[in-house]
């Protein structure tokens, strides 16, 4: 099977780009050849008659990948709005097995780390959503949070969705993007009384050399080499 995880998030806009960015980073500083997919992406830059797709540039940058643009981004969308509905607009045929083909080409022997787009149930193509592709592709997730108040009930709705796919759950990352939260909250040491899957958070403003926890990295290794699950929800 396949080795590889599949990001998504609570939401759009919740940081998905920027820790699938540090994943790759820090994978290929271990020597593992990562394929990075984001197949489809809205809300693209025109540049020069062309549209350029930041996440998946991104993406590609920090994976070192060898190949063109278009194989990590091959449909494209200036609107801001889902790519089902951008696809539309753009009188461009999108289905969930042409993403599926685009995740596993060349993918072969090597880590696969696909991002999806928005939230876990946001519509990504005519016939599906984000977690159709997730369970087509069969990969472990890793769900990304932002960490405010209500996030505990926005990861236990996601968790408890992406386990009815029958997927594993790679993890939770629970990402702080303001810096007005209160202090007497504490989001993830909550959240891990109520799952058993690595719970980990990134910090408001991180540096730019921030590296995600060398423990979350193994467990994303293991969870996708394994494919098996060992996350509930308690309670």
């Amino acid at each position: 099977m396949q080795q590889g995880i599949f990001i998504t998030g609570s939401d759009t806009d919740v940081g998905k780009t920027f820790v699938g960015v540090c994943i790759a980073k820090q994978l290929s500083q271990k020597n593992i050849n990562v394929i990075p997919r984001k197949p489809v992406e809205s809300g693209c830059i025109r540049q020069n008659n062309e549209l350029i797709p930041p996440d998946a540039n991104a993406l590609r940058t920090a994976a070192n990948y060898p190949g063109p643009l278009s194989d990590v981004c091959p449909y494209r969308f200036e609107p801001a709005i889902s790519p089902s509905r951008a696809a539309q607009l753009a009188n461009t045929r999108l289905t969930t097995a042409q993403l599926v083909t685009i995740c596993q080409q060349g993918s072969d022997k090597s880590f696969l780390l696909v991002e999806g787009a928005g939230g876990f149930y946001s519509p990504l193509t005519e016939n599906g959503l984000n977690a159709d592709l997730a369970a087509a592709l069969k990969l472990p997730v890793l769900l990304v949070v932002e960490d405010k108040l209500g996030a505990l009930s926005q990861a236990l709705l996601h968790v408890e969705a992406i386990a009815r796919r029958g997927l594993p759950v790679a993890g939770v990352v629970l990402n702080a993007l303001s810096n007005d939260q209160n202090q007497q909250m504490d989001n993830v040491a909550d959240l891990r009384k109520y799952l058993d899957c690595p719970v980990f958070s990134i910090p408001y403003q991180p540096e730019i050399d921030f590296e995600l926890p060398d423990e979350l990295i193994t467990s994303l290794i293991t969870a996708a080499c394994t494919k098996t699950s060992s996350v509930s929800v308690i309670g």
